[in-house]
């Protein structure tokens, strides 16, 4: 392969060609920890055409490509095999926003774009841009596209995938596929670009993309509520949707042990309600976004919690009267994943079901679990608006990590049987990379899974575009 790396030093620099163990040992290991590959090389190319050059000397060398940008995923999707076959391809250099066009509400970003760096972009042309995750400084618009990640959005904004209008791609060929055209109407065939979002790099390189853009909200009022019930809450986002209609932007569901996981783990935060009795087992998050004024905006929500209160959906409420107040509660949401990975090891599920059976299914599902795996704790949060749902299980007090860790398969078994029983999908917004790749066996079809074979073979018929993932 020494041939091969002075070919890739040739074409994007030698710099830019890394091997040394040192430098490529935060390439190599997943997010979590859990997982530690081997590459040839980490290889950084500084634009589309130096990727294309990569990608066919690949071609020509047969050595699998394995993308990277953030490397924030939670599926082993952006970490190689320990083969050591094949290369890491970063994509953190193509980082350049080419352009913005307020009146398109457009703007033209690369892949390694940071999340945030796109949102501070349009907010500087007084746009939005509202894709928002707990990761967004650190992960990438192309990791973004790869797995069409969710957030706390979806529920007005929908997927990244809705938010793309056009893509540029490098093929498995090494040739360079561009429709960063910006338009939401062009029925000329088939919808290549839906092809290459959510495929997590299993059938090309995703370099730039055009992202949908929107006016900056006038207002922004955020609420956190307490309510007994996963049925409460279905039914206060009914009442929400009614009073708020396409205004309404936020609503996570958090279980009780979620905040008590942050409290516990981040003193410094802590709950906007006086002491209960009887504490709430469930809240909450709910955020409007209103284009009148904030005196409007404050208006409808305080109409909204009136009613709630009066109908006993909920049992307390706190709206927040400041820009502070609004990311405090937002930082109790945004924090569970920290302290639930303080509060030790812990068996992690991105499931979704149809938003009506969301309550039915956290019931039944919860039962299972306790007879699977007698006391543990679960930590149940996520979009509810949409469907998705973050159901983690932590282990019973007393039990160490190891020991619980290795019951994951069974309570995934658990888990992802009663999802199937509720149809819905074992991932949501986290992709399916190589952690999930085999499990999905059991729940997709066999004509589904064809198509996808057929579909790969046709576009990367070598395999070497991120293989063992997806598939």
């Amino acid at each position: 392969m020494n041939d091969f790396l002075q070919c890739c030093r040739n074409a994007i620099g030698g710099a830019n060609v890394l091997t040394e163990a040192a430098d490529t040992a935060s390439y190599l290991t997943d997010q979590r920890g859990r997982f530690t590959g081997r590459a040839l090389a980490v290889i950084k190319p500084g634009n589309t055409n130096e990727v294309a050059a990569i990608v066919k000397l690949c071609q020509q060398y047969q050595v699998p490509i394995v993308p990277q940008g953030g490397n924030t995923g939670l599926v082993l999707g952006s970490v190689p095999d320990t083969s050591g076959r094949a290369i890491v391809l970063s994509l953190t250099r193509l980082n350049r926003i080419r352009t913005v066009d307020p009146i398109n509400n457009t703007m033209t970003v690369e892949a390694g774009c940071l999340l945030q760096q796109v949102q501070q972009a349009a907010a500087d042309a007084g746009r939005l841009f509202p894709l928002s995750l707990a990761a967004e400084g650190s992960c990438t618009i192309g990791g973004n596209l790869s797995t069409n990640a969710g957030g706390t959005a979806v529920l007005r904004y929908g997927n990244t995938r809705e938010l793309c209008l056009g893509l540029e791609v490098v093929t498995a060929q090494g040739d360079i596929m561009s429709s960063l055209r910006g338009l939401r109407k062009d029925n000329t065939g088939y919808a290549l670009r839906d092809l290459f979002i959510g495929a997590e790099g299993t059938l090309g390189l995703i370099t730039a993309a055009v992202l949908k853009l929107f006016p900056q909200p006038r207002a922004q009022v955020t609420a956190l509520v307490a309510l007994p019930s996963p049925e409460h809450a279905l039914k206060l986002l009914n009442l929400a949707q009614a009073h708020c209609g396409s205004s309404l932007t936020g609503f996570e569901l958090m279980s009780a042990f979620c905040l008590e996981l942050v409290i516990r783990h981040f003193p410094q935060q802590r709950l906007p309600f006086e002491p209960s009795a009887q504490p709430s087992p469930h809240f909450v998050l709910l955020e409007i976004s209103d284009s009148e004024s904030a005196e409007h905006a404050n208006s409808r929500f305080e109409d909204l919690i009136e009613n709630a209160l009066e109908e006993a959906l909920v049992s307390d409420a706190v709206i927040a009267t400041s820009i502070n107040q609004s990311k405090a509660l937002w930082q109790l949401r945004e924090s569970i994943s920290m302290a639930q990975a303080r509060e030790g090891k812990n068996i992690k599920h991105d499931i979704s079901v149809p938003i009506s059976h969301i309550a039915e299914f956290i019931r039944v599902t919860d039962v299972l679990l306790q007879q699977a795996a007698p006391g543990c704790r679960m930590v149940t949060f996520g979009h509810l608006g949409d469907g998705n749902l973050h159901y983690n299980v932590s282990p019973p007090i007393g039990v160490t990590d190891t020991d619980f860790i290795a019951q994951q398969s069974a309570i995934n078994r658990v888990v992802h049987d009663s999802v199937d029983r509720f149809h819905g999908s074992i991932s949501a917004e986290h992709g399916l990379g190589a952690l999930k790749r085999d499990e999905i066996l059991r729940y997709k079809s066999p004509v589904e899974l064809q198509l996808m074979r057929s579909i790969k073979q046709a576009l990367d018929p070598d395999n070497l575009m991120n293989p063992g993932k997806v598939l």
